[in-house]
């Protein structure tokens, strides 16, 4: 699963553990940090990785609490999505659970850059849930 801060990550967290805790199953947590092409894979990002580390701990507490398995990953790469995906074939993944605000999931598939969400759901090698936060409507 990948993890953000925002609520609706958070929220997807906990229904991820949720279903790994009945089928005994494992969580990758995946932080995924994308640095921009002008910059190199290593450029500073301080601020973030340590955010990114509290978010990763959190995400362990909550898999305690669910007497879940969460391996925690951190990465730094150019596309957020074919990261996803990526990991998620490399675990042989049965489910990406995402987490996105209703806004995000609204917009057009048309655009220039599909939306990272958009080309999870492309792209995945397994089913792909989306969990978008109760009551998280905004003006589209």
């Amino acid at each position: 699963m990948a993890l953000d801060a925002r609520r609706e990550s958070l929220e997807a967290l906990e229904i991820a553990c949720r279903l790994a805790a009945d089928d005994r199953a494992r969580i990758t947590a995946m932080i995924v940090i994308e640095v921009p092409a002008l910059l190199p894979l290593d450029a500073h990002f301080a601020d973030e990785e340590e955010a990114a580390r509290q978010l990763l701990e959190r995400a362990g507490s909550t898999g305690d609490g669910y007497g879940v398995r969460v391996d925690a990953r951190l990465v730094r790469v150019r596309d957020t999505a074919a990261a996803i995906v990526a990991q998620a074939t490399s675990d042989r993944s049965e489910l990406i659970v995402l987490g996105a605000p209703r806004a995000e999931l609204a917009r057009s598939p048309r655009r220039l850059a599909p939306d990272p969400v958009l080309r999870v759901l492309r792209d995945a090698p397994c089913r792909v849930m989306v969990v978008s936060a109760a009551g998280s409507r905004s003006a589209a």
